[in-house]
């Protein structure tokens, strides 16, 4: 299957499953999956200036990365839907929310650590993408704790894709503008 049959499948795939629950960006009228096309992109582009990636794994694993965490998804669905690649993928990307919430982090860094390296580009991606304007309802020190675990992700993913490695360190500088 060609890329943008594979783009097409999976957001849509994703787009009724973030939409089931009226998702929203924050501080948004947009729909989710905005976020998720960001994502792609971002992959799409990384995926331009590197050297044996598969495209078509990563922009599958960027659309449905926020799937198991966000929505009534299950691992059996996606499997079922994508193939058991993309759902062990999906779910290392995924927060345990069973874990105290300052574990989480660092639980689902090392999950990825084992998965193949467009895994851990995806997350790289997701942060970037992330890096935007704050919401308005953080202060200080939430704005602080998202850059520092920015840094935190940059840490554990560095050497998996030196093109979104250098992204990802120049909006953690960009965002410093939202500190007060």
């Amino acid at each position: 299957m060609d890329i943008q049959s594979i783009y097409q499948k999976t957001i849509l795939f994703a787009a009724h499953k973030h939409s089931e629950d009226n998702q929203l960006l924050p501080d948004s009228q947009l729909p989710y999956v905005v976020h998720l096309s960001n994502v792609a992109m971002e992959i799409l582009i990384a995926a331009n200036n590197t050297k044996e990636f598969d495209i078509n794994f990563a922009t599958q694993i960027a659309l449905l990365h926020d799937t198991l965490e966000d929505t009534t998804t299950t691992f059996d669905e996606l499997e079922l839907e994508f193939g058991t690649e993309i759902a062990k993928g999906v779910s290392a990307l995924t927060k345990n929310n069973t874990l105290p919430k300052e574990e989480r982090m660092l639980d689902s860094l090392n999950r990825i650590s084992f998965q193949r390296k467009e895994v851990w580009a995806v997350k790289l991606a997701d942060r970037i993408t992330n890096l935007q304007k704050p919401p308005k309802s953080w202060d200080s020190l939430k704005k602080r704790k998202y850059k520092n675990e920015a840094e935190t992700i940059l840490e554990h993913l560095k050497d998996a894709n030196l093109y979104l490695e250098n992204r990802l360190r120049s909006k953690i500088e960009e965002y410093e503008q939202y500190f007060d």
